[in-house]
């Protein structure tokens, strides 16, 4: 039997997953650490751009003080948008999107794949190991991706009074001081560290279960796989953890058209006034929107991810055939 092109062991027949038929570097794909960061890079901005409308009627749904929407309602938050601004409303900030979630996505997944590596001890079935993973690469992402995530949410909001990202950029660094784009730093790590934990944890094991439904056609529907598993897993981690990303709202948003100014930016005085002027409920504004974005977010990015990494391996394939 010929060895399958695809060299993820989780994708393998169990008459393949031997020590004496997979190295150490085929168990773990046979990738090198550049090639996982240009496939997580394409994965993030796919990912982000696709999805970016239900991003900017989130983050108008969080955003508490004058000029956020009033109502939790999808359709309402929607409506209001295009009324006020136009369907070009829904890509407002879109650019500060696009130089932060490159980058960032590939700090997030070679990081991941570097750790998961270490931390699994060649047990591909190491839940613990894929959450360890993810929370060391959402530390090492966020510290990238956290300012042009404070500029993207400032450009969402209606009237906000910035002309673009480098005005934007200015104008915090002028009158805020640096300081400001790692605001929610603190609240963006510690939302993300469970929300990655639960997230990878929840795509490894469910990737691992869709496999044992139908072992024999994995090869030809393994895309589905990722965007099954992919989905399940970003819209549980994006439920479990709506209010954080509220408080990570709040604290990016603050002070522009009417939003609140924290003095402290403690998350415990964010959640205080949330509850203040909107209840408890008020901790799960945009969930909705929250987990129509991950959903399908996370199925692009791991589809488009797998598809880079089956890219490099085929290529890698090729020039060893050739040689």
């Amino acid at each position: 039997m010929a060895t399958p092109k695809f060299k993820n062991p989780d994708f393998l027949p169990p008459d393949f997953k031997t020590s004496d038929q997979l190295t150490p570097s085929a168990a773990h794909d046979g990738l090198h650490f550049w090639q996982f960061m240009i496939a997580g890079s394409i994965a993030g901005c796919t990912e982000h751009m696709a999805m970016f409308p239900v991003d900017t009627v989130k983050t108008h749904m969080q955003a508490l003080g004058s000029c956020p929407i009033k109502s939790v309602s999808v359709r309402q938050a929607l409506s209001s948008i295009l009324k006020s601004e136009g369907p070009s409303a829904l890509y407002r900030g879109i650019g500060a999107m696009g130089l932060g979630a490159g980058p960032a996505h590939a700090v997030y997944f070679s990081v991941y794949e570097t750790c998961k590596e270490r931390f699994s001890n060649g047990d591909p079935d190491n839940s613990l190991a894929h959450a360890g993973a993810g929370v060391c690469a959402t530390v090492a992402s966020d510290a990238v991706f956290t300012p042009m995530d404070m500029v993207k949410q400032r450009l969402q909001l209606s009237n906000s009074g910035y002309k673009g990202v480098w005005d934007c950029v200015k104008r915090v660094t002028s009158e805020e001081g640096f300081r400001a784009f790692y605001a929610s730093y603190r609240t963006t790590v510690l939302m993300n560290a469970p929300f990655t934990a639960v997230h990878f944890a929840t795509y490894e094991a469910a990737k691992k279960g869709l496999v044992e439904v139908s072992p024999e056609s994995v090869d030809d529907e393994r895309w589905v796989v990722h965007a099954t598993a992919g989905a399940a897993a970003g819209a549980l981690a994006a439920a479990v953890t709506t209010p954080l990303d509220v408080v990570k709202t709040q604290l990016q948003c603050q002070g522009v058209c009417g939003c609140d100014r924290f003095k402290s930016g403690s998350i415990g005085d964010v959640i205080k006034t949330i509850v203040k002027k909107d209840g408890y409920r008020g901790l799960m504004r945009g969930w909705i929107p929250r987990m129509l974005f991950h959903a399908p977010a996370a199925a692009i990015a791991w589809t488009t991810y797998e598809a880079g990494k089956s890219f490099f391996q085929d290529q890698k394939d090729t020039s060893i055939v050739t040689t």
